[in-house]
């Protein structure tokens, strides 16, 4: 149930299209959505369509380097599940919020859960198979424009 940023640059052989898409958005992070290629491509779908506007994850994964943290302004390149670019998008607003404090109208621009509920009971299940959940987990909350479609790079 993956719903978050994935992996940075790190451990990827890139490709020539993915080193051009950097080049073009400097200081532009990559990364890949998602924990299979069916989830991946839905949300992918998601954001092209502009369901999804936002995105969360434990902020522990920040701290740890995991994965860097999004920066408001900065234009960031999603990738589709084979490394390739898929969309540019910019950092709107980042927050940090305890995971009880998730609201109704956050959870909707994540465009990808019924309610308030089905989010808790998905991250809930995400995070303790990560290994990060506790009921005041912090949480980064990012919202993001789409800058463009990459898919015909």
């Amino acid at each position: 149930m993956q719903r978050r940023r994935v992996q940075r640059r790190r451990g990827w052989a890139m490709s020539a299209v993915l080193e051009a898409a950097l080049a073009r958005w400097p200081g532009a992070q990559s990364y890949r959505p998602g924990d299979s290629a069916a989830l991946n491509a839905e949300i992918l779908g998601l954001m092209r369509s502009g369901k999804k506007r936002a995105s969360c994850e434990a902020w522990s994964v920040f701290e740890e380097g995991t994965e860097a943290l999004p920066e408001v302004g900065r234009v960031d390149l999603a990738l589709d599940w084979q490394g390739r670019p898929a969309l540019a998008l910019r950092t709107t607003e980042v927050l940090r919020l305890r995971f009880g404090e998730m609201g109704e109208a956050m959870v909707a621009e994540q465009g990808e859960f019924a309610d308030l509920a089905d989010w808790r009971r998905g991250y809930e299940a995400y995070l303790t198979r990560a290994g990060r959940f506790e009921p005041e987990v912090e949480m980064m909350f990012e919202r993001f424009e789409l800058v463009e479609d990459l898919a015909g790079w």
